[in-house]
């Protein structure tokens, strides 16, 4: 049995892999081929490009890649029909995704289309998932109140677990090396280049007025190799120079470790859950994109513990409102108060599978039950 598996993003080849892994446990001999990065190519899949080509967010940052990623999206397509596999599995990135399944569909009307990620409907656009029912047959969601709205627009659709709940945890040993008597921040900008270059300065800045409070404050910042060198030389004006960090161990460690993380908006609360770590939001777009989603949001928070804990425990700051000085005083706030956001990570831990069945092979049986 061969799948053709589609990522655009470090978080959907951490999903691909787990995903493949799983496939494989219950279907010895299974065949993957597509598009992925890293992880998924060591579970076995040689990727057709290089994933980074599709890592782009916000209007304007695509706008210009608009040719490579429509050519991509036709050889994409062609590699899939090709291979005729047993179902093309797309892992979120829904621009590029739902193009080269809308183009297989219109081929092949009797390929099973997959996507896992179900569409953020409940914030915003929820005319996607009626969109999304043209060219999808099934949906993975990672969210336990998704499956109504998917179903709704036409699709199955299995609530798999959030794979957040599958990471190790530090050892007592990675934990360790970070220990100390001084407060220990966690910087976190984001892993998109777009992302880094916007929020860095901020970032920086505002750990710089915590640190007069705070004398001897420490900053680990957690990153991918693949952005190392842009992180280096964005903070290396930074006032509080941080620890860059891109080893998987000492990131385990860190996160284990700290008082308080000042993160930009993503998965990445998610993690800072699992770990117990209380945090601030703050992010920001360019100015066109972030127009339109000021606009288009509807869910009142972009902080997934806020949305699957049905809280807002966790503060953000977004747009106009994430200065560096709106940043410290937030940072204050919650460093002075850290127990603030406990129920609220805990229950966002229960509600994304916390003690169940790994989500990978969730996944997994969910697409071979479908088939």
């Amino acid at each position: 049995m061969t799948f053709f598996l589609i990522a655009g993003e470090p978080s959907g080849d951490s999903l691909g892999a787990a995903l493949m892994a799983g496939l494989r446990e219950l279907s010895p001999g299974v065949r993957f081929l597509g598009v992925g990065g890293p992880l998924m190519q060591a579970e076995g899949l040689k990727s057709l490009f290089p994933m980074q080509e599709l890592s782009l967010m916000g209007v304007a940052e695509v706008l210009p890649k608009a040719p490579q990623l429509l050519r991509r999206v036709r050889e994409t397509a062609q590699a899939v029909l090709a291979a005729n596999p047993a179902a093309l599995i797309s892992i979120d990135s829904p621009d590029f995704c739902l193009r080269v399944a809308k183009k297989v569909k219109a081929a092949k009307p009797n390929l099973r289309t997959i996507h896992y990620v179900a569409p953020s409907v409940w914030a915003w656009r929820p005319g996607r998932a009626v969109k999304m029912a043209r060219v999808i047959d099934h949906v993975l969601a990672l969210l336990p109140f998704e499956p109504p709205y998917m179903t709704a627009a036409g699709m199955t659709c299995d609530f798999v677990g959030h794979p957040v709940v599958a990471e190790p945890l530090a050892s007592p040993a990675e934990r360790a090396a970070w220990d100390g008597s001084r407060p220990l921040v966690l910087a976190l900008p984001g892993s998109r280049r777009g992302e880094i270059t916007r929020l860095s300065p901020r970032f920086g800045a505002a750990l710089g007025l915590v640190a007069l409070d705070m004398p001897g404050l420490r900053v680990a910042l957690p990153t991918l190799a693949s952005v190392e060198p842009l992180v280096r030389e964005i903070t290396a004006d930074w006032p509080v120079q941080p620890q860059i960090v891109t080893d998987p161990a000492a990131r385990r460690g860190a996160f284990a470790a700290a008082d308080v993380a000042l993160a930009a908006s993503g998965t990445v609360s998610l993690q800072l859950a699992a770990n117990g770590v209380p945090m601030v939001i703050g992010y920001d777009m360019n100015p066109i994109s972030m127009w339109l989603a000021r606009r288009l949001v509807k869910s009142g928070t972009v902080t997934l513990v806020n949305l699957v804990s049905d809280t807002r425990a966790v503060p953000e700051l977004l747009g106009r409102d994430c200065t560096p000085e709106a940043l410290a005083q937030t940072l204050r706030a919650t460093l002075a108060d850290p127990q603030s956001q406990r129920a609220a990570m805990d229950l966002t831990m229960t509600r994304l599978g916390r003690g169940g069945e790994p989500p990978g092979l969730r996944a997994a049986r969910s697409v071979l039950n479908h088939l």
